[in-house]
């Protein structure tokens, strides 16, 4: 039978030339997506750069007393790497293979499972082995099966039929033993400290803690119903006062995603968050997974503050990266496109006199215009009748028209007899994939008098007459436009909200985009990027065409 060292050898020399398990496996839901190694190994290497400058060019992999926690390990390609450069880096303070992978592994590496098989899967990819005291365990010096990946079933704690740690509903959760109870350790505590010497026998300060964390409650679906709790993982590390910490997590977080307000203030005030990086398609670093809003990674860096280098990237585009302030004066939000913040400048230095804010004058902005969800408080379920009858009004309602009496019409009586603008509030799309550019709403249409909508549209009104809804159309046809609605939209939802940094325009005349170049003082580099990124609309288009 091969020694352990044999197996060590084998683990590390034949990676190079055998597929990586890691590359193919499917993810188990789409609340635990598998972090691809490439992505991994992009996360690592902006680590090390960071470590190696504010350490006098040091190598980061070149020093055994270095500790690394995954809280969230799934596959453990995290860790699997982070074993792998290290087994490169101390050859020399290390000779000995055997003595170096038991001091890495016993010493240096760790993580907690976030299921039972995702705990085995780690081991598996960390140890060679699922018992790490095995017969096959590369690792020598173990004394439980577990090692140092730890994971043990744990329940949730319920309070008003909710978990007081992560929101989960006990009529979903609260079941057989047998299944799994995604109630993951590293959140389901009032103490992370002593959680964490529970978990692995003693007091632990880590260096660096890195991972990929579940994306959010599965109770509760997918998409932007879902409740998040990703940002839980990262108050947690953050607790634990690391000299680094890197998660990848969802972009959404930048402006919007229920719950997540404070935890947007927390990130964006913190100015020891020195790097993001921003996938606009979640597919580009997570091939297969349907995650609309993109996916970004960040390094926080407990002993450097500073400005933070923001990277966007998109398929085949160059980069674009710039280091910047995470929250700029009058914005309660990360502005997600480099470009995007200094035309958002222009126009408030055109809109207002407040040369130090953003935010546009009330009596400037566009979302005044723009009506609540149910502008007329009719569900989107609503079903007008088939025939009119005397006294009866239009109603746009989901899947075409219907007719509904006046006097049956609960709210939004001032808009019903005047002029205005129709816009769906879900824009359309493709599945869950982000494709630029694209429309960013869905084609606005005119709302002549006595017309209502269920909540399948937002109503943008009153307008005084068919000439200024008119002129309305126009605006919201223009690019400009529509990239200050996507500066603000963090979903597919389209709400009154995303208009915030949208200025009110006269609205006697038609509008098109080079009026609102010239206005603006917008440049051709600035033009190229707009239009990289939002795609025409002609408002004659069907309203329910794909992006």
């Amino acid at each position: 039978m091969p020694t352990p060292l044999q197996h060590t050898q084998a683990s590390f020399t034949l990676r190079g030339r055998n597929p990586d398990v890691l590359t193919c496996i499917a993810n188990l839901s789409n609340d635990e997506v598998f972090t691809p190694p490439e992505l991994a190994n992009r996360m690592l290497d902006t680590l090390a750069e960071a470590w190696a400058k504010h350490h006098k060019g040091a190598n980061l992999w070149a020093n055994k007393s270095v500790t690394f926690l995954d809280p969230c390990t799934k596959s453990g390609v995290f860790l699997r790497e982070i074993t792998r450069r290290l087994n490169e880096g101390l050859q020399k303070e290390i000779p000995n293979l055997q003595k170096r992978v038991d001091h890495i592994l016993t010493k240096q590496v760790f993580g907690i499972g976030i299921t039972r098989i995702t705990s085995l899967l780690a081991r598996r990819s960390v140890y060679c082995s699922k018992h790490a005291q095995g017969p096959h365990s590369i690792a020598t010096k173990f004394k439980s099966d577990a090692g140092n990946i730890w994971f043990e079933r744990m329940e949730h704690t319920w309070a008003g039929n909710r978990c007081k740690f992560c929101g989960a509903a006990q009529a979903v959760f609260d079941r057989a033993e047998g299944l799994e109870s995604h109630a993951y350790a590293f959140i389901h505590t009032d103490n992370i400290k002593s959680r964490i010497a529970e978990l692995f026998g003693k007091t632990m300060q880590f260096d660096v803690i890195i991972g990929n964390p579940p994306y959010q409650l599965a109770d509760d679906g997918f998409g932007t119903s879902a409740a998040p709790i990703y940002q839980l993982f990262v108050e947690q590390a953050k607790k634990l006062s690391p000299r680094y910490l890197s998660m990848v997590i969802p972009s959404r977080w930048f402006s919007g995603g229920k719950g997540l307000d404070e935890f947007r203030e927390s990130m964006l005030n913190d100015n020891r968050l020195r790097s993001i990086d921003d996938y606009l398609s979640a597919a580009d670093v997570f091939p297969g997974v349907g995650l609309k809003g993109g996916v970004c990674y960040f390094l926080w860096e407990r002993e450097n503050p500073g400005l933070c280098r923001v990277s966007t990237h998109f398929k085949d585009w160059q980069p674009s990266q710039a280091s910047r302030k995470l929250l700029e004066n009058g914005v309660d939000i990360f502005i997600r496109f480099n470009e995007g913040l200094s035309i958002l400048k222009k126009v408030v230095a055109v809109e207002s006199t407040h040369t130090k804010s953003l935010a546009l004058p009330e009596e400037k902005r566009f979302d005044a215009l723009v009506s609540s969800r149910k502008p007329f408080g009719l569900e989107t379920t609503f079903k007008g009748k088939p025939a009119k009858r005397p006294g009866d009004v239009i109603i746009y309602q989901n899947g075409g028209t219907g007719y509904v009496a006046r006097n049956a019409i609960p709210s939004g009586q001032h808009l019903i007899d005047k002029w205005k603008v129709f816009m769906g509030y879900a824009a359309p799309g493709t599945g869950n994939k982000d494709t630029y550019p694209h429309r960013i709403i869905s084609t606005p249409f005119l709302g002549e008098p006595e017309t209502i909508s269920s909540e399948t549209y937002l109503c943008i009104g009153p307008l005084e007459s068919k000439a200024e809804a008119e002129s309305v159309l126009s605006y919201l046809s223009c690019r400009l436009t529509r990239l200050l609605i996507l500066l603000h939209k963090p979903s597919q939802h389209v709400t009154r909200k995303v208009y915030t940094f949208v200025p009110k325009q006269d609205w006697s005349r038609k509008w098109t985009d080079e009026d609102l170049y010239a206005k603006y003082g917008i440049t051709k580099k600035e033009i190229a990027f707009i239009e990289k990124v939002v795609r025409p609309l002609d408002v004659t288009e069907s309203s329910d065409d794909d992006e």
